[in-house]
């Protein structure tokens, strides 16, 4: 392990610590209160003059100001901080010495001591015992902090290099409370949704991540092999055909939130492995799913956030729901002044595309060519907004609308100028199904890496009678974004997918 200038000045602490006979790195330690809880216990307890308040803290040294036989320190923990006070002629022979010489920034330490209050107001422990917990070789990159006109304590400065805050997380949360907020909210977040599906009847479920047949989402697999089946394997894209073959079974509704993996892009909305939630609902439909989306989103920010009002990016959204409802002709048409069903061949629409300015492959399907359109208008989508009826070349799994069957019963969900969720009445029907899948084949033999595969046991499982349902597929990263206000979403996965370091 290379070490450089600093770390081996840390070593030599720690070489001078266990000759002063501390261990560095102790097997337990005997920590009583957090350092909120010895505050509370201080604020809350009527202490007289002769009566004295004893706990045992620990925490990880974030400053150190050595005054003479003084010295303050504060240590941090996770719920806050307190402030430590040191005097020479409390502590054990030698113990004041070493505190000065041995200890850093970043180390963990235990203090054992009596509550006291400063002559600034500031509730502190007195410390009459203390040792290292841990001793950090590495400092850590301290941030500046200074207070602004409200009173509140801003960091900056710590780790100026975005990428390398993703790259070592670790310190990165160790260093930046918001961080560690941003994560908070999100685990909240999750628990929120849960518990709303959990109260509405949802049973919670886990499928297969490793398949032999991938499908449910239009995206590249990444792909694996079993060595002792001999077998070519699949990482999921999505959850859907399995949980749909659990309304087969009986279960009305089902749902489950986890792992999703695709072989594509990375962008500040992609990620290669991203975390889905997807629940489908016997004998509802995409209405049923607009409503649900509506009520789960606005429970989830009023039980996380207490409001449903949320800013992103500088714009106010109000999740309050009824969401607004347009179909994704209208939409386009709005947008960019193209009425596509007037285009119906990819040649015509493509034309008219780089007429208006528009990018348009050459290689690119008239379905694609639509959903590229409503990329350009996707960033406008602030408040919440349902866009319906697409295409059925680009919605394989959806019924189609009864009065106009070129198009089906689907939505995405935009929030903040980003798609949030996708959602159809699915299709029940096992032949219309087969000739999806027949049709996305004739797709993948032009060329089109995204198209879906034919699988054989799911038209098997429906041709056992699926129920009407609705079913809907929300993308948690980006509800964390928008919850956090974060517009990428490296920032709300505590480990982001990242080229190596050249």
């Amino acid at each position: 392990m290379e070490l450089n200038e600093l770390e081996q000045q840390r070593v030599e602490k720690l070489k001078k610590l266990q000759d002063a006979g501390m261990t560095p790195y102790p097997h337990r330690t005997h920590r009583t209160h957090t350092t909120q809880a010895a505050i509370a216990l201080y604020e809350t307890t009527e202490v007289a003059a002769d009566q004295e308040v004893s706990v045992t803290v620990a925490g990880r040294l974030v400053s150190i100001r050595i005054m003479g036989k003084v010295a303050f320190a504060h240590i941090e923990d996770e719920v806050g901080r307190i402030q430590l006070f040191l005097r020479h002629n409390e502590l054990e022979d030698e113990a004041y010495t070493l505190f000065k010489t041995t200890f850093d920034l970043g180390d963990f330490i235990e203090a054992t001591g009596v509550l006291m209050c400063t002559r600034t107001g500031e509730i502190s422990v007195r410390v009459l015992q203390f040792r290292m917990l841990s001793k950090a070789i590495t400092p850590l990159p301290i941030p500046k902090e200074f207070t602004d006109e409200e009173g509140n304590v801003i960091r900056r400065g710590a780790f100026a290099d975005v990428e390398e805050r993703y790259r070592q997380r670790y310190a990165d949360l160790a260093v930046n409370p918001h961080t560690r907020e941003t994560f908070r909210i999100r685990s909240r977040m999750i628990s929120a949704l849960r518990s709303w599906l959990d109260t509405h009847d949802y049973l919670e479920v886990e499928t297969p991540v490793l398949q032999s047949i991938y499908g449910g989402a239009a995206a590249e697999p990444f792909t694996t092999y079993h060595n002792q089946l001999k077998q070519h394997l699949y990482l999921r894209i999505s959850f859907e055909l399995y949980l749909k073959r659990l309304l087969v079974g009986m279960y009305e509704r089902v749902y489950e939130i986890g792992r999703d993996f695709r072989n594509e892009g990375v962008s500040y909305k992609h990620n290669p492995e991203f975390t889905q939630l997807e629940l489908y609902c016997a004998y509802a439909d995409l209405y049923g799913m607009m409503e649900t989306a509506e009520q789960m989103i606005a429970y989830t920010a009023q039980h996380v956030l207490n409001t449903q009002t949320v800013t992103f990016q500088t714009n106010e959204i109000d999740l309050s729901p009824p969401w607004q409802r347009i179909s994704l002709r209208d939409a386009i048409k709005k947008g960019t002044g193209i009425d596509y069903v007037a285009y119906p061949e990819p040649d015509t629409l493509r034309a008219e595309m780089h007429r208006r300015g528009f990018e348009a492959a050459t290689d690119a399907t008239w379905g694609h060519l639509v959903d590229n359109l409503l990329s350009e208008i996707e960033p406008s989508l602030i408040q919440p907004t349902f866009i319906h009826n697409y295409p059925v070349e680009i919605s394989p799994l959806a019924k189609q609308r009864v009065e106009d069957p070129t198009h089906v019963e689907r939505f995405e969900l935009f929030i903040g100028g980003i798609e949030i969720a996708n959602a159809f009445t699915e299709l029940n029907d096992p032949f219309e199904q087969e000739q999806r899948f027949l049709q996305q084949g004739r797709a993948k033999d032009a060329g089109d890496n995204e198209s879906h595969p034919m699988d054989e046991d799911y038209l098997r499982a429906m041709k056992y009678g699926m129920p009407p349902n609705g079913g809907l597929g929300m993308g948690v990263d980006r509800l964390a974004m928008l919850f956090t206000d974060h517009h990428t979403i490296r920032d709300v996965l505590l480990y982001p997918h990242l080229r190596p370091r050249e």
